[in-house]
Parts: structure tokens; C-alpha cells; sequence
């Protein structure tokens, strides 16, 4: 095990006699906020959202070309959770990531008001690839999202900001129910095909407000938003994009969708475009509601939180089998920082991980057999306020391909401190005892 996992793992079991999971009364409020940007401005204000140009982040075949317009409109989401004295806001925005650089903005703006600690706020993206660029400085993450907006970053911490207050001040009586159904014929394993396996699974909860009946369903499925290749330049959500707007037609409230542990995992389309997008997403959307309707509603629930600093180890990027780049040449062209958080919130029976990377699905699957093998189930979802490329699991570090040799930036090292650390945060909010006010 490597020093960077003992550290992390010592850390949780220094905050483990803090932690406290509480049963009763939820509490629940949600909002939304516009990111679709307007174009054509005669100069870029973060404020208003309103920019010259800008580009479309996810695809580096796109060599930073703007977007021609808007095909679907985006947003940023948030559902706030309260049971007692524990409390949580989960930000779900349809983004390619979560920029760490925004990410910390945000939760600055939130400790000051309404009071949030880091492991309350739960950051997630769609992971659409036809979201806004600009947002990040550097050769690589210019590759990915475009020429350097600065005015980008400013509107993302403001609308973040500004969903989270709004869920948070909205809190009112409530109830909640939870499930998972399989959905194996829109997720493929991308990384080695059939040779590898997948995680099929849809996971949910429900939750409708006391007083008007209003509802919010947060839904993760670990298929890559990526049925859209670089050919389309218009801004869309892909095909969580199209889940959230179904499920908001059919329910009258609001979807919030997170990306699963997509680091292997690619969307199964049988249509190509924007075409597969609609149907993938209408499939999903048709059976989230259909299941959600058979799930048991309940108005008291358990809720915890808890979040470790992870020590990062050095960087490890591989230019061929015998090749590499050292760890201060791969700092000059990724800046990332020394350290980055791992989270998870337990709902009910439910454990949320929380990862600031692309995390695999075959990954994922081992942290639901050890949930499972506890009473607990378990869904680990991408994005949460980091960027650390994708962690996949050790077996396949040598092999010569995008997933693992482009974008692993820190090789089986991170693989195997982050199973660790994800392991204990489930571990210790599995096991905590629950507590009444």
C-alpha cells in the first residue's frame, strides 16, 4: 500500500469518533439555475453569462473551435438533505467536470453562508461533452475544453453558489424512497470490451416534499456521456440531458442526474447522434419513473456524511512501455495539486462514494459486493470538485491505450489508495451507530 492510502485511511480513523449518523425527520429543498451561456456579446461578463464566443468542452478533436449555438439547454441542480443536526447539498451540474478551481470558490462562498463543511456538499457532473469550455488553464486542459475563459469561472462559482442557497433555504417536511434497477443494454465496457465486465446499474432516490407534493429524483447510471461525438458544436447534455427533461415532463419535478463511475465504461447507443442520445435517455427516463413509482416512500431516514484529504502520490504519465515523463515535467503540463478529497453521504441503507476523477465501473462493482456483503448498498459517482484523469483498475495499468496509458495520470498507486479510502468511508458510516435527536 502506498504512504499516500495509510495517510488518507489514518485520517478517517482520526475523524471516525466524530462522525454521527442521525435518523429522523428529513428535511428537503431544491433548485435550479441556468449554465446555457449567451453568445454573440460584445465581451465576456461571468456575472450576466453572457460571452463572445466560447468553446465546447469533452472532445480534443474539436481544437477549441466555439460552439455555433445551443441544441439543448444546460443546468446546474441542487437537492439539500437535513435529518437532525446532519445535513448535506448535492450539486448535480451538466458540465463536462467540476473544475477543482470552481469547486473551491463555491465552498467558500457556501462555509461563509449557510454555514457548509466540504464533506456537506456533494459536487457531480453529467459529464456531456457538449458543455461549456474555458474554464481551465494549461496544455491539457486546454485540450480538452478550449482557450482559457477566465469570465467562465465566474459564472460557474456564482450559479453553483446560487443553486446551493436556493435548495438549502427552500427545506421543508419530506419523504424519501430508494432503489436500483439493471439497464445492461445502454452501457458497454469501453476499455477491453467483452473481456472486461460492466456495471449495469440505474441507482435512484425519490424525494416529494410534505406540504405540496412536489418531487426530485437524483438518478446515476456509470454509461459515458458520449453518444454525441465531436461533430456536434452546439451545447447539449447528451443523453443525461435528455433523461433529466423526460423525467421532469412525466413528473413535474426536478431531475438531477450525477455520472456513475464511467472511467470504463462507454454509452450503447442503437442510433447514432442526437437521435441515440434521445432514445438511450427516454429508455432510461420510462423505467426511473416506472420504478420510482414502486418504491416505499418513508418521512424518517438516516443521514451521515464524512470526507478524508487524500495525499496525492507523484505523477505518472507514461509517453510509451518504457517512457515517461517525470513527476516535475508532468506538473508542467498538469496542474493539479498535492492533495484532493474522497467523500460519501449515507441515505437510508444507501452509501454514496464521491470521486474527483473518472472512476471505472469495474471498480465500482468491488465496492458494491463489499456494500453488499455489509447490509449497505453503495453507488460511486465521478466528478466531485477534482480532476485527476481516470483510475482503472491495476490489471490493465500496462496497457497501451487512452484510458490507461493518456489519461492515467498517477498509475496503480491511486487505484489502490482510493479502493482503500473509499472502502473505509463506507466502512465507517456503515457501521456507525445511528443515533436519534
Amino acid at each position: 500500500m502506498e504512504p499516500a492510502s495509510l495517510g488518507a485511511r489514518a485520517a478517517l480513523e482520526a475523524q471516525r469518533p466524530a462522525i454521527r449518523v442521525q435518523s429522523g425527520p428529513l428535511r428537503a429543498g431544491w433548485a435550479r439555475a441556468a449554465l446555457t451561456p449567451t453568445l454573440g456579446a460584445t465581451m465576456d461578463d461571468g456575472r450576466a453569462g453572457q460571452f463572445r464566443e466560447l468553446p465546447l468542452a469533452g472532445y480534443g478533436a474539436r481544437r477549441g473551435r466555439p460552439s455555433t449555438g445551443v441544441r439543448q439547454d444546460l443546468w446546474t441542480k441542487a437537492l439539500a438533505l437535513e435529518v437532525a443536526d446532519q445535513r448535506v447539498v448535492l450539486v448535480a451540474s451538466d458540465l463536462l467536470i467540476v473544475p477543482r478551481e470552481v469547486a473551491e470558490e463555491v465552498l467558500r462562498h457556501l462555509a461563509a453562508e449557510p454555514g457548509l463543511r466540504r464533506d456537506q456538499v456533494y459536487f457531480t457532473a453529467t459529464h456531456t461533452h457538449g458543455s461549456l469550455g474555458g474554464w481551465g488553464e494549461g496544455w491539457v486542459a486546454e485540450q480538452f475544453g478550449g482557450p482559457f475563459v477566465p469570465e467562465v469561472r465566474v459564472w460557474l462559482v456564482g450559479q453553483l453558489t446560487r443553486v446551493a442557497r436556493q435548495a438549502w433555504a427552500s427545506k421543508g417536511p419530506a419523504s424519501i424512497g430508494f432503489d436500483a434497477f439493471d439497464a445492461p443494454e445502454g452501457v458497454r465496457n469501453r476499455l477491453v470490451g467483452d473481456a472486461g465486465t460492466v456495471d449495469p446499474e440505474f441507482a435512484y432516490f425519490r424525494v416529494r416534499r410534505d406540504d405540496d407534493g412536489r418531487e426530485a429524483l437524483w438518478g446515476s447510471y456509470s454509461a459515458h456521456a458520449t453518444v454525441l461525438g465531436a461533430g456536434e458544436m452546439r451545447f447539449h447534455g447528451d443523453y443525461p440531458g435528455v433523461w433529466q427533461e423526460s423525467v421532469e415532463s412525466a413528473t413535474g419535478g426536478l431531475a438531477l442526474f450525477a455520472a456513475g463511475a464511467v472511467g470504463s465504461h462507454g454509452p450503447k447507443a442503437t442510433r447514432p447522434g442526437w437521435d441515440g442520445a434521445r432514445q438511450l435517455g427516454e429508455d432510461l427516463a420510462r423505467r426511473t419513473v416506472e420504478s420510482s413509482r414502486r418504491c416505499r416512500m418513508m418521512s424518517e431516514v438516516q443521514l451521515g456524511t464524512a470526507a478524508v484529504t487524500f495525499g496525492l502520490p507523484p505523477l505518472r504519465v507514461r509517453l510509451g512501455d518504457h517512457l515517461g515523463l517525470r513527476a516535475w515535467a508532468a506538473a508542467r503540463v498538469l496542474p493539479v495539486a498535492d492533495r484532493t478529497t474522497l467523500q460519501a453521504v449515507r441515505i437510508g441503507p444507501w452509501v454514496w462514494l464521491s470521486t474527483p476523477c473518472d472512476f471505472s465501473g469495474e471498480l465500482a462493482l468491488e465496492l458494491k459486493q463489499r456494500a453488499r456483503a455489509a447490509d449497505l448498498r453503495c453507488a460511486v459517482t465521478s466528478f466531485n470538485g477534482d480532476y485527476l484523469g481516470y483510475v482503472i483498475p491495476t490489471r490493465y495499468a500496462s496497457m497501451d491505450g487512452y484510458e490507461s496509458r493518456t489519461m492515467s495520470f498517477y498509475g496503480p498507486a491511486l487505484t489502490e489508495g482510493f479502493m482503500e479510502t473509499l472502502g473505509g468511508l463506507m466502512e465507517v458510516l456503515g457501521s456507525t451507530a445511528v443515533s436519534r435527536p
